[in-house]
């Protein structure tokens, strides 16, 4: 497809947001250098405070310099750059905005916004009558919950057609799906061993040391559960766990990661942690009184004939003594030594790292360990990974050019994940599991 076939305008909700100077603008520069995205391309940022055009064109040169897009590239960007006000529930000012925008055919309407705004959004955008073949871009979380999904779905099966609908999860736009899906459907030796007969727990982890970097007013709502669990991590529990799908197709895939979403069911509070850092309710912006979880730890099970008996550990936390971001996978003991030995050597470990970059392989294995025939000893063969050229907002961004799905969620599949995670929630509020407080720079709650 070549970009002349891309929609070349852009109606960025949220344009004076952290999310769109740390993130969208660098990757539409990304997007640029690599000859991807159509020139012109025009850009109007809509936001609720005063601003001038030049005001948001200084922010995006920025944010494009901080990239290291080249001159020639951010010049050329940042010349087509508009801004607008606009109250994303004032129908009349996104009509404007979006029929300001120069150039004839289809929008990109991005919401880089609050969950609680999309409604809002959405309708605005029905009353704007968007042109033909215009799409509509929703950041995670889809909803605060499972009825406030519902209730977005209802109103996107209204006004919209669902194949113009682009739930995105910019975690699975980086080489992670790649790598997953590569790895488990690209090599017949692991298939035949990815289940319940051979697999004895998986664990997807993300820890971070950072802490809030100034994302208080956003992540004190969320809290690490839906902020990191409710999406990033249950999308890569779902590509670990899926069948074949039958093609790369969106729905193909898309199918095979709903069914194994309607296979978990909601944990049990004692299969779960919550944890807070010390010092967090003291940090700017935080209200003490919503005890905010900064670390989050669910078990989940999948009821399926691959899957029954499997742990699947989730878990994310801040202010931790080690960046760990990776999902592992670890096989059963060997069912018979076959030299008598009282121990069992050190279990088979498949790990992808995804905290390196390029991201890493490692398979653990047994072998000899010397001159010794009845001596063993465990060996890690590791492997880096190919690294994506571009950063993960920009495959998201080119995907939704293309008319692409396959990063994007399903309405569906957004309700199933709330479906799993609004229990856990509920118990927590409800004080069923105890808020436990760990020191920064430890390893979570003991």
């Amino acid at each position: 497809m070549e970009t002349s076939d891309f929609p070349s305008r852009l109606v960025l909700f949220g344009a004076t947001g952290d999310l769109a100077a740390r993130y969208l603008f660098p990757a539409l520069g990304a997007l640029a250098e690599h000859g991807l995205l159509p020139d012109p391309f025009h850009l109007t940022g809509v936001g609720s405070s005063e601003r001038s055009d030049d005001d948001l064109r200084e922010q995006v040169a920025e944010a494009l310099e901080g990239a290291g897009v080249d001159d020639a590239i951010r010049k050329r960007l940042v010349e087509q750059v508009r801004y607008r006000v606009a109250s994303v529930d004032d129908g009349d000012a996104v009509r404007e905005a979006v029929e300001s925008t120069p150039g004839e055919g289809p929008v990109i309407a991005y919401l880089a916004l609050p969950p609680g705004t999309y409604a809002d959004a959405l309708r605005a955008l029905a009353d704007a009558k968007l042109p033909d073949g215009s799409r509509i871009v929703i950041e995670k979380p889809f909803g605060e919950g499972l009825d406030s999904a519902r209730e977005l779905n209802e109103l996107i099966d209204e006004f919209f057609d669902e194949s113009s609908i682009y739930r995105v999860d910019h975690f699975v736009a980086k080489t992670t799906i790649q790598n997953i899906l590569g790895l488990r459907f690209a090599n017949r030796i692991f298939e035949p061993i990815w289940s319940n007969q051979h697999v004895e727990k998986v664990e997807i982890v993300f820890d971070e040391t950072l802490e809030l970097e100034g994302r208080a007013k956003y992540y004190d709502d969320a809290g690490a559960l839906v902020d990191m669990i409710q999406n990033h991590l249950m999308q890569l529990l779902c590509l670990v766990a899926m069948d074949p799908p039958a093609s790369l197709d969106g729905e193909d895939l898309r199918d095979r990661k709903v069914s194994v979403l309607r296979s978990i069911r909601p944990p049990a509070p004692g299969q779960t942690i919550r944890g807070r850092y010390a010092g967090y309710a003291d940090e700017e912006g935080v209200d003490p009184s919503k005890e905010t979880e900064t670390f989050a730890q669910v078990t989940l099970f999948v009821d399926s004939w691959r899957w029954a008996g499997v742990p699947f550990l989730l878990r994310s936390g801040k202010a931790l003594e080690a960046d760990k971001q990776e999902i592992t996978v670890t096989f059963k003991d060997v069912p018979h030594l076959a030299w008598g030995q009282d121990e069992q050597p050190v279990q088979n470990v498949l790990r992808l790292r995804l905290d390196s970059s390029p991201e890493q392989l490692h398979l653990s294995l047994n072998a000899n360990g010397g001159d010794d025939l009845f001596d063993l000893a465990p060996l890690t063969m590791t492997s880096k990974l190919h690294a994506a050229e571009l950063p993960a907002y920009a495959h998201v961004f080119l995907n939704v050019l293309k008319g692409d799905s396959t990063l994007s969620v399903r309405g569906d599949e957004a309700e199933e994940a709330w479906r799993i995670v609004d229990p856990v929630r509920d118990a927590w509020k409800a004080g069923e599991v105890e808020l436990l407080e760990y020191e920064r720079g430890s390893s979570g709650p003991a």
